[in-house]
């Protein structure tokens, strides 16, 4: 092993297992939770749909701080849930130890359709990081080359998210008023 060189610890296929079981374990809890949330909003289908669509658009932008905000705002706009937004925007934090390569990839995307003519990136090192660059207006030059990308990976995975979003909450919604028509009681009492 050289100088400088980190060894990385080798595990076992079994310990691999266990770890991405509980990953997974994770991953599916947080969606259970975040179904469970979505369905509950009382609101149309569509308008539920709409302010996830919008939560997830707003939650692939590099608009830190301001994602959320932005979100209830559109939300707002275009009459759709402000609440289904907020938890898009929230269930986007999941993928948080994933941002800096997501950001990468907005920035490559965004670089190549914001230049012309279009090339990609220059490589980065360590040696480009400086703090000073993050408090001035030079930022400007990353950030908006980022944003476009985010539109061009956050678009379609909204389109997506919308229809997914859309059954779950009709579905739901459908199962709740026939549970409604065979048990009026129960339906009154709430």
């Amino acid at each position: 092993m050289g100088i400088g060189r980190i060894a990385s610890p080798k595990i076992s296929a079994e310990a691999y297992s266990i770890r991405m079981s509980r990953v997974r374990q994770f991953l599916l809890r947080q969606y259970r939770r975040w179904r469970g949330a979505l369905t509950q909003i009382r609101d149309t289908p569509h308008a539920i749909a709409g302010g996830v669509a919008i939560g997830v658009m707003f939650g692939f932008t590099p608009l830190y701080g301001f994602k959320t905000v932005l979100a209830v705002l559109v939300a707002w706009l275009f009459s759709c849930s402000k609440l289904s937004a907020v938890l898009a925007v929230a269930a986007h934090d999941i993928f948080f130890p994933l941002a800096p390569l997501i950001l990468r990839w907005q920035f490559q995307i965004g670089f190549f359709l914001v230049n012309h003519p279009h090339r990609w990136p220059p490589k980065l090192s360590p040696k480009h990081f400086h703090f000073e660059n993050y408090l001035s207006l030079k930022t400007f030059h990353v950030l908006w080359p980022t944003f476009v990308g985010s539109l061009v990976i956050g678009t379609p995975i909204a389109v997506v998210s919308y229809f997914a979003a859309l059954e779950i909450v009709s579905r739901a919604q459908a199962a709740r008023a026939r549970h409604a028509a065979h048990h009026p009681k129960a339906s009154h009492e709430k």
